[in-house]
Parts: structure tokens; sequence; C-alpha cells
């Protein structure tokens, strides 16, 4: 008999861990999925779910990166990043913030989701809390799950500007609490917290010395109103000590795919950081990390005002445009790339075919399928009922956009 024959070929059930069933699909990334498959079905599809600047990486940013080629910088990097990158990063916090680092309170990782997930690795036990504001950044309280933390969620209304309060705070906060999540422009509302708010947030967490705070500040350079958004550690200063300031070029530069971003903080927090970074994914790619010094260091940062200012046309255009439309209410987003709309209103309206909008998941179904617009629903954000729009994408885009938005709420009928 062929001895092949008698091998069992049956797979066993493969085990996952616990961990893994923690967390789930990104949201942007299954919502992007969705609005691609259709695409490649033929569909007409306006997606409007990432945040990713439609804009090309600026010209002398990608010359940067050809030179670093030309040089031969091909090789393995530094764990926590090149000595050029990690220098530029702490000249552009001395010139731009006032703040002081030296590059050994600096981590340069594949991306700032990547410096988040290796803080909570450097400092949470099964036990450890984190405060998450909502509506939140969907991969926070993910990486809190993953790295056996546990994620409290605070729910921040429309009243207090999608913003977190003192008293919530306040009320949070526990023996167990390691981390306080902060973003600011926020994700996905645009919400920008004032220096007032910074401080009275600054007075809650001095007396809770263990709590550290993670300041995200990836959306720093897009802002809509006559000056920068306030720096948490220029309303408190005291805090810096217990503070990881999150960056990166992808949006502020249009370089996502570069994946490049970093962390700057504690000096102890940066090496565990780093020790952990060494057994994941080693040092960035040569090539980005070129890319990225460039942009911070070049004299030239028109693009940034320039792109600043689309944002803000764009954000003005969508607002305006969605406030017309019945049963839809904006909150004018200070920020970032996105406007998060209350469909409150449309729960409960009917579509065509007779099946009831029960949610803003069901909204968000309606709408990609009756008109090919792709959003995100409120849950995956923690808040509802909302769906989130990426301003990321053109002027004609985004017009176009509104227009079916309207067209497939003016479908919907009231229930009889």
């Amino acid at each position: 008999m062929d001895n092949a024959s008698t091998v069992n070929t049956t797979t066993p059930a493969l085990a996952l861990s616990q961990r893994a069933s923690r967390v789930k699909l990104s949201a942007n990334a299954a919502a992007s999925a969705r609005a691609a498959a259709l695409v490649a079905q033929g569909r007409d599809v306006l997606t409007l779910t990432s945040g990713e600047p439609d804009f090309d990486t600026p010209a002398h940013i990608k010359q940067a990166a050809t030179d670093a080629l030309a040089r031969g910088q091909t090789k393995y990097t530094a764990t926590p990043g090149t000595a050029a990158l990690r220098q530029a990063i702490v000249a552009k916090y001395r010139r731009e913030n006032d703040l002081g680092y030296t590059p050994a309170q600096v981590v340069v990782a594949n991306g700032a989701k990547q410096i988040v997930f290796q803080a909570f690795a450097a400092t949470l036990d099964a036990g450890d809390e984190v405060i998450v504001p909502a509506p939140y950044w969907p991969s926070f309280p993910d990486i809190v799950r993953v790295n056996d933390g546990t994620p409290v969620i605070v729910p921040c209304d429309e009243a207090s500007g999608f913003k977190l309060t003192a008293r919530a705070l306040e009320r949070a906060v526990t023996p167990h609490t390691r981390w306080l999540v902060l973003n600011s422009p926020g994700n996905p509302t645009g919400a920008i917290y004032s220096r007032d708010e910074l401080q009275a947030l600054a007075e809650v967490l001095r007396r809770h010395p263990r709590v550290l705070v993670l300041w995200d500040e990836v959306y720093e350079h897009i802002w809509f109103g006559d000056a920068p958004p306030p720096h948490l550690l220029h309303a408190a200063p005291d805090l810096r000590e217990r503070t990881l300031l999150v960056n990166g070029v992808s949006k502020t530069y249009a370089m996502t795919g570069w994946r490049i971003g970093w962390g700057a903080g504690p000096e102890a927090l940066a090496r565990a950081m780093t020790v952990i970074q060494s057994q994941a994914t080693s040092g960035a790619n040569a090539i980005g990390q070129a890319a990225a010094a460039a942009a911070l260091q070049s004299d030239d940062q028109r693009f940034v005002g320039e792109a600043r200012a689309a944002y803000a046309r764009r954000a003005a255009l969508v607002t305006e445009a969605l406030a017309t439309v019945p049963g839809l209410v904006v909150l004018p987003p200070q920020g970032a790339f996105f406007v998060y709309a209350n469909c409150a209103a449309l729960i409960g309206r009917v579509r065509p075919d007779g099946r009831a909008i029960a949610s803003d998941t069901d909204f968000v179904d309606w709408l990609l399928e009756a008109e090919g617009v792709a959003v995100v629903d409120g849950p995956s954000y923690g808040l509802s009922p909302y769906i989130r729009l990426s301003i990321a994408a053109s002027d004609a885009v985004l017009a176009q956009a509104v227009q079916r938005i309207a067209r497939a709420v003016a479908a919907l009928k009231a229930p009889e």
C-alpha cells in the first residue's frame, strides 16, 4: 500500500487565543473593504470612510526618498528610529510647540497606531483600566483589550461638544486607572479642547498621580479656527512626566502609505516601548524615515497651510449642505478630516421597500445601497445615532456625496 494514502489529512480546528477574540477588524477598514468590493462589481460608489488625504505627498518629500535610495539607505534602522529623524522630531517640538525633548525620549514606529499599541503593551496588566472618551477612534479600545486592559468608555455628547468634562473624568477614575486618552483635534468629531477645558482635566489628574495621559495629536495641523489648538503641555506643563505625545507624518504631509509615526514622552516609557518594538517589527523602514525627516526639516511648509485651507473649505461645504437635509443635525467640526452627523430623527423612517431604519447602522446600509455613498456608523465610534463622513476627498466628490445623501433621506417615509 502507498504510504501517502495512510496519512491523516484532516486538519484540527484552529484554536485562537482569547486575545484574538477580544478585538475585531477596524471599523474603517471594514467599511472601506465593503465599498471596494462594490466598486469591483461595477457599482458607482463614493467612499467617505477613511481618514486619508486625497492629496499626493509633496514633491520635495518624495525627492528626499529618491535621494536616500541613491545614497544606499536601504539597510536596517535603529529600533527607536534613525538619529536623523529623531533629531528632526526633537527640533519640530522645539520650533512648533516650544517643548524640549531629547532623542532618547522619542520612539519612531510604523505609524502612530503602533506607538499606541506599544505604549499600552509596556504599561498595562490584566485588570488595568484606560479611560476612553466616546466618540473615539475605534482602535483605542481594541488596542487596550488586546493588551489585557479594560477600556472604560465615557460618553461625551453634543452638549459637551463631544469632549470629556472634568466631572465625567473624576467619576471615571478608579484605583485601577492607568491611562487617559485625549485626542485633539478629534476623530471622529473634529472637536478641539480649549485651554480652560484642558486645565480643568489637569486639575482632576493631579489628584490621581498614577494616571498616564496619551495625547493623540496626529491632526495637530488640521484646524479651522483663527489659531492653532491649545497643547495639553502648555495648559498643564506639570503633566509632562506622565504624558505620551503621539504624532506622525501621515495626516499633515499626506504620507499615510509611508507608515511613519512617533511617540515622545518619559524616557523610561520610551525605552520600554523600544524593547517591545525590537521583538515585533524592529526599526521602521529607512526610506520612509528619510522622507519624514525631510518633511519636518524643510523650509517649504506651504503644503501644510494649503491643505489645511482645503480641509476647512470642505468641512464648511459638507456641514452647510447636510444642515439643509431634514433629519440630519451637524455640529461643525473644528478640525481633523471628519463630519459627525446626528441622524436620530431618521430612526424609525421606512425605506421604499418597507424596511424600517432601526439604527444608524441601518441608515449607513441604506446610503450605500440606495445612492452608493459609503460612510461609517456611530457604533463604530462608541456613540449613536450618528454617521461619520470623511472630508478627505475632492470638493466635487463631496458635493456629489451630499446630494446623494439628500436624495436617500428624501426617499425615506414616516412610519404609518
